[in-house]
């Protein structure tokens, strides 16, 4: 059986240098930071890292570049499944395969891209499976862009019985969603690991296999806290949670280039340029800067709090 893929896993950002092209530095220094503060995998090539705005080759070198210089330590995912085409789908998740990441994932709105229904999903995700390894781990992503395309029930037990997948990033919002899924999924390799601040606490204690959202480009360390520690301190837990909440509220305001302009701040990132947002934040956002500060702050005061318990 495939092992789970499961734990406080970020979903990676892509820097770009002036020009245009990937920062591999910068990039590199970003890993390290990710392997740092906790993270028990990474997601590279997924909406964070701007796949819908990367050519193929771009996407195989930064799963390539991961890959290498993760070195093993932890396990490494990608996806860049963003054709429409089946063929061409094909295409995309045998060329991740073949740099050697740990497992591909596929996104759901591309396995149904008319949200026709089970039927249609069905019918492209069996000639999927049938076209790739058997032993290749695979995963799933309820990725919101071009749409978000929740799996059914039945969907997601299909999938789970097949002992081919070992992620969902689950993307439902919702915590009774995630809490059946946990059930449905229970004794078959696939982890639920949910990806929305709001719930995540509550969802871990629910039984999620961990926390997959966009602010562990910010505090992965405190997710890993409250994934592995909470319910030793549940006070300070509920504490930190409703933190985490709120911090997270930010993401509206330019996400990616909000999180770029953390990774700047703390020595990671040469620049904050991004393909998929093409406006000025600070411009848009009013009092940006001072918002991090106070993330920064909040952070800060967790990260002492819990080293405190030590």
């Amino acid at each position: 059986m495939l092992k789970r893929l499961e734990g406080i896993i970020p979903v990676m950002l892509t820097p770009f240098a002036d020009g245009g092209k990937v920062d591999y530095a910068s990039l590199e220094r970003l890993i390290e930071w990710y392997i740092a503060h906790g993270s028990d995998a990474l997601f590279a090539v997924c909406q964070s890292s701007e796949m819908q705005f990367l050519d193929l080759s771009e996407r195989v070198e930064i799963a390539t570049f991961v890959r290498k210089t993760v070195a093993g330590r932890i396990p490494v995912v990608a996806s860049g499944h963003v054709s429409d085409n089946r063929d061409d789908q094909l295409a995309e998740l045998e060329a991740v395969a073949a740099t050697g990441v740990d497992g591909v994932v596929l996104v759901t709105n591309r396995l149904d891209t008319a949200n026709a229904g089970t039927e249609a999903f069905r019918s492209h995700l069996d000639w999927l499976l049938a076209s790739l390894p058997g032993d290749l781990p695979l995963g799933l992503y309820e990725c919101p862009a071009p749409y978000r395309r929740l799996l059914s029930d039945d969907e997601l037990k299909y999938c789970a019985d097949s002992g081919r997948f070992v992620i969902l990033k689950d993307v439902s919002c919702d915590l009774p969603t995630v809490t059946r899924r946990v059930k449905l999924t229970a004794g078959t390799p696939l982890a639920i690991v949910n990806a929305n601040a709001a719930i995540a606490w509550d969802a871990m204690k629910a039984g999620a296999n961990g926390f997959t959202g966009v602010f562990t480009n910010f505090h992965p360390d405190l997710y890993k806290w409250l994934l592995t520690k909470g319910t030793q301190h549940p006070e300070l837990a509920d504490e930190l949670a409703i933190y985490l909440v709120l911090a997270a509220m930010a993401e509206p305001m330019g996400y990616p280039v909000l999180a770029k302009i953390y990774q700047q701040r703390i020595g990671n990132f040469s620049t904050i340029a991004s393909r998929a947002i093409a406006f000025d934040v600070r411009e848009r956002f009013w009092a940006l800067d001072a918002l991090i500060d106070k993330v920064v702050a909040g952070t800060d005061l967790y990260r002492r709090r819990i080293g405190a318990l030590a």
